[in-house]
């Protein structure tokens, strides 16, 4: 199996059992190694008080693009830590885009950055995740 396709396969294996990523109405992509987008549509159950995304939605989206994006190695990977800075405000309607990029990876932490763009290619927020990768195989636990 090429690392594309070991890549590919790690991201279908997460998908099947993700139910929040799911339940969110997420689509995601991974086209390579380190790499993965994950896009949403806001719906009226996403909008705080002041009619914009709640914050953690956002976070959310990111947080899947990350997962995904740091999980492509065929090793059980997890979040050390994430930080956001929201830019603008999505709205209902609005299709938002995670862009998760590889930063930097070595021995069994990695560093990711994630863009988060709006339908208008315009950012809403930037987003770093920090992961840990496990000894555990993904696909091996694939049966």
């Amino acid at each position: 199996m090429t690392e594309v396709e070991v890549a590919q396969r790690c991201c279908e294996t997460m998908w099947r059992t993700d139910v929040a990523s799911q339940d969110l109405g997420m689509q995601v992509e991974v086209a390579k190694p380190g790499c993965a987008v994950a896009c949403f549509e806001v719906r009226a159950n996403m909008v705080n008080g002041y009619g914009i995304c709640h914050g953690g939605f956002i976070f959310a989206l990111a947080d899947s693009a990350f997962a995904f994006a740091c999980n492509t190695y065929d090793r059980i990977t997890v979040a050390a830590g994430a930080s956001i800075d929201f830019v603008r405000p999505a709205r209902c309607g609005d299709t938002l885009k995670a862009v998760a990029e590889e930063v930097s990876r070595g021995g069994r932490t990695g560093v990711y950055d994630v863009e988060v763009t709006n339908q208008r290619e315009e950012v809403v927020a930037i987003f770093r995740g920090r992961s840990y990768a496990t000894r555990e195989s993904i696909l091996q636990s694939d049966t």
